[in-house]
């Protein structure tokens, strides 16, 4: 098995820092990411054997800007793991200093944007969830600005539109193994201490598509649970939609994903 350099976001704590402690034990080079200064001291001395761990705000486009400037002029990842995201307790919408819902840029926009300016890797893990499946394939008012705010309902899509994402760029970019799975619902910060599923599961499968030393995890525009494929809403596979939600992207990160060639799955 070759070693592999891989950037795990969202890495301090939960699957991200669970994640990246697997991968570095299978000695791969761990790229860990923190959102503050203090968050990534902690994660040094928590993973002491990372290559390296690098600090952005994901609600900060200008912060996530600088950090993939920064890990581009290292060179390339063989996979990024976008881990990063919040969840649904917010009891009000959340505006973020570029003035999007913060459960969407944080979850969708900041993945996008991070695809679009990092050097192409090898592969993409996206991080979803089995509540993507009662999302809505509607792309009016992603902010909520106009809209009375559903936490629930804005997680939910926001996991959507990430796997959607990760189908669509697995049908753009034919070179690139991007996958999107579901840990399953564990008792995270996120998922709350009374989640049924085990923990010691969930972030076996983000392991699993970073590494691709098994040739099944090197397939791209699938949707995994626990290393099977699992059943996705039908607007994952709607290229129309597709398209509609990285054009949407494009205008709300001012960023356009590079090289955009339309291709069937494999």
């Amino acid at each position: 098995m070759s070693v592999q350099r891989i950037l795990v976001t969202g890495s301090a704590d939960g699957l991200g820092l669970a994640t990246a402690r697997d991968l570095i034990a299978r000695g791969h080079q761990v790229t860990a990411h923190a959102r503050t200064a203090q968050r990534a001291d902690t994660l040094r001395r928590l993973l002491p054997d990372a290559d390296s761990v690098v600090v952005a705000e994901a609600a900060d486009f200008s912060q996530i800007r600088t950090m993939a400037e920064s890990l581009n002029s290292t060179g390339p990842f063989d996979a990024v793991v976008h881990n990063v995201g919040i969840g649904y307790r917010e009891p009000r919408r959340i505006q973020t200093v570029d003035g999007h819902a913060h459960v969407l840029q944080v979850n969708v926009l900041t993945p996008y944007l991070l695809t679009a300016l990092l050097t192409r890797p090898q592969r993409l893990v996206w991080l979803s969830s089995g509540l993507h499946r009662d999302g809505h394939a509607s792309l009016d008012d992603l902010d909520w600005s106009g809209r009375p705010w559903n936490g629930f309902e804005a997680y939910a899509d926001s996991k959507l539109f990430d796997a959607v994402l990760a189908a669509g760029i697995a049908r753009r970019w034919p070179g690139v193994a991007s996958n999107a799975l579901e840990p399953g619902w564990v008792p995270t910060k996120m998922g709350g201490p009374s989640a049924p599923d085990d923990i010691e599961l969930a972030h076996v499968t983000q392991v699993w598509l970073a590494e691709a030393a098994d040739p099944a995890a090197r397939r791209t525009g699938n949707y995994w649970f626990h290393q099977d494929p699992a059943p996705t809403h039908p607007a994952v596979y709607d290229p129309p939609f597709q398209d509609a939600l990285l054009d949407a992207c494009r205008r709300l990160t001012g960023v356009t994903l590079p090289d955009l060639t339309p291709n069937g799955f494999s």
